[in-house]
């Protein structure tokens, strides 16, 4: 059974792999360097990361438990090479795996910015066809992908991705309203003990913001 609560880096991970399959063809499936430096891109990634080789290799053997990547070796060659398996697993036509791709490798967006993203990948023919896309995706058993609510003074709603559970979604909308966890995400060591970690340090920076909010709240009554 595929357990939909991949950390960060697996999510990260499973993007670049869906990425390029689609843009770089002819260099896929990839190499474990190939991956590593896909992950640092820093462009088109939102959080920009810093992962090592054993941090990717952590999420590449969890994504394989779960079936959602898996190994391969060219003809004559012993370097293993990885792609994803995103679309079989889902049932997942061209459109759909556009969109929960970049979902997994930027955050958050809202129809227009995923229309104009997936361009490369999938030409959406209006903001009302991702729309559609993603309402099935939402359908979906298990949903893929949720709608946020709206957030004040914007226009659209954002969308984002369930791959990593609502709870996730839920911090990162946290963390994203106070500015936290800002700037280049590092992985080293135990995928899952670094993720845990960082979470950690998260939490720790919205404890004491919201610990300053509320001294702040209290002198206006002294």
């Amino acid at each position: 059974m595929i357990e939909l609560n991949l950390s960060a880096f697996e999510a990260r991970v499973l993007g670049v792999l869906a990425e390029k399959a689609s843009l770089t063809p002819d260099v896929y499936p990839l190499s474990l360097n190939a991956v590593v430096n896909a992950c640092n891109q820093l462009s088109n990634r939102e959080p920009v990361m810093s992962l090592g080789e054993e941090t990717v290799s952590a999420a590449l053997a969890r994504l394989q438990q779960n079936n959602l990547a898996q190994t391969y070796y060219p003809a004559g060659s012993r370097v293993a090479k990885y792609q994803h398996r995103v679309a079989e697993v889902f049932s997942l036509d061209d459109a759909k795996l556009a969109l929960v791709t970049l979902l997994l490798l930027r955050g958050p967006q809202t129809c227009g910015e995923l229309r104009q993203r997936t361009a490369r990948m999938y030409p959406f023919a209006s903001v009302e066809s991702v729309e559609r896309s993603l309402e099935d995706l939402a359908a979906n058993e298990p949903p893929l992908v949720m709608q946020l609510p709206r957030a004040p003074g914007t226009k659209e709603s954002r969308w984002a991705h369930l791959l990593s559970g609502a709870m996730a979604v839920e911090r990162q909308e946290i963390a994203s309203g106070m500015n936290v966890g800002s700037g280049v995400v590092e992985g080293a060591g135990d995928d899952r003990l670094s993720h845990l970690e960082a979470e950690l340090a998260s939490l720790r920076r919205e404890v004491t913001w919201l610990t300053e909010e509320l001294a702040k709240f209290k002198k206006q009554f002294e």
